[in-house]
């Protein structure tokens, strides 16, 4: 069984920061990585970073590179995508999936206002 929980979301002032977390449970460990992905509403869902549990090699969408860092808790099995300079384009739901797609979070809405 495998489960991943997201928080940290809310509402935030362009300008703004935020740290969401996903918490994994069961084999999400096992998974080679854990990706953060976010959902507009209207539009497609956009990959954004992406972090391996045993080295922590990381990758960021373009649109995000510079902004956002994604971390790792290997002992608190927790993923971190530390947001900053947030704009209203990055508003949407953002949720974690472990590295194969196979299982995904619930999400967490964040709103970035003007």
């Amino acid at each position: 069984q495998v489960q991943l929980v997201e928080s940290g979301g809310g509402l935030v002032q362009a300008g703004g920061s935020l740290r969401l977390s996903c918490v994994a449970s069961g084999r999400a460990t096992s998974s080679y990585a854990i990706d953060w992905f976010r959902q507009a509403p209207g539009k497609e869902s956009e990959f954004v970073a992406t972090i391996t549990w045993s080295a922590g090699e990381t990758y960021y969408a373009d649109s995000v590179k510079g902004r956002f860092i994604i971390s790792r808790d290997n002992a608190k099995k927790t993923v971190y995508l530390q947001m900053s300079s947030l704009t209203p384009e990055d508003t949407a739901v953002y949720y974690c999936a472990t590295g194969s797609h196979d299982y995904w979070g619930r999400g967490t809405q964040v709103t970035v206002s003007s």
